[in-house]
């Protein structure tokens, strides 16, 4: 996705507190993971699994494509960029859960 070509005065990109641009080598989320229902992280394509406040902190680095910053009760998350597919948005991603 060409962060250049997206419209940001959409009402969805409103709600993004940050849109990071990725760098040429930037992975993309293929799984959430949850922990009771909840996203407590994010499998990325290289396999790694990351936890969402270290996942945000890679997006704002540039190192995952597709997602922009938002939060939510002081609470930092990613968020899908708002494209014409929604094949790609993180709630239609398969989800993974950790086994403790």
């Amino acid at each position: 996705m060409n962060v250049e070509n997206i419209n940001t005065s959409s009402l969805p990109m409103k709600a993004l507190s940050e849109i990071p641009t990725p760098n040429s080598d930037a992975q993309h989320i293929t799984a959430l993971v949850k922990n009771g229902g909840r996203v407590t992280g994010y499998k990325l394509s290289d396999g790694s699994i990351l936890e969402k406040p270290n996942a945000v902190a890679l997006a704002k680095q540039g190192g995952i494509a597709g997602v922009g910053i938002s939060s939510r009760n002081g609470n930092e998350y990613l968020k899908s960029l708002p494209d014409d597919t929604e094949n790609n948005n993180l709630s239609n991603l398969p989800s993974v859960t950790l086994e403790n």
